[in-house]
């Protein structure tokens, strides 16, 4: 099996109709409103041994991340985007909204995202490009002198996701998400 840069290695046509067929049961799980992503129970329902599930997949975050994959993907272009915007500050407002509806839709996806360890190497991947795009982002927004000098990436990153976890626990009201991100927002301008 030859690895593929992004991917790992390339798997055999049964290995890959297996692992297909798990993220399609756990998909199906998730949209049941089931979000335990036992494995067991999906190795049962995706007709499949035990073993096969924990081969691909060892715990539930890896499971997690790789069903965030695609969404994870889809942040890192958005963040790609904010970088290459004309002004820096729309578009560190843009990112930082998507990434919180991001978030705030998939709690599996928040989960990556916040987690300082990662299952799989692509994961990892990912959020070193989702923090060399946000902080080319801030550099820009930092030499405008619309930001604070003394905030980086995982900064930015983690006070998200406290605000994804303070959204949560409390009501869900979008009042409060657009406070809570407008105090984010106040907070990284810079000292006056």
């Amino acid at each position: 099996m030859t690895p593929k840069a992004d991917q790992g290695p390339i798997l055999r046509a049964d290995a890959a109709r297996n692992r297909a067929r798990v993220l399609q049961v756990a998909r199906e799980q998730l949209a049941a409103g089931d979000d335990s992503l036992q494995l067991n129970a999906i190795a049962r329902l995706a007709g499949v041994g035990v073993g096969t599930v924990y081969r691909h997949f060892p715990n539930q975050h890896a499971l997690r991340e790789a069903l965030s994959a695609e969404r994870f993907r889809e942040l890192v272009g958005e963040a790609q985007a904010a970088a290459e915007a004309e002004d820096a500050l729309a578009g560190l407002h843009r990112l930082l909204r998507f990434t919180l509806a991001c978030a705030l839709e998939d709690a599996g996806f928040a989960a990556v995202l916040e987690s300082a360890a990662d299952a799989e190497a692509h994961t990892s991947q990912l959020k070193a490009e989702l923090d060399r795009a946000t902080a080319g982002l801030l550099d820009r927004a930092r030499l405008t002198g619309v930001i604070r000098r003394d905030v980086e990436a995982d900064d930015v990153r983690r006070l998200l996701c406290g605000i994804e976890h303070a959204v949560r626990v409390g009501d869900s009201d979008p009042a409060r998400t657009e406070i809570y991100l407008d105090v984010l927002l106040e907070g990284l301008r810079p000292p006056r």
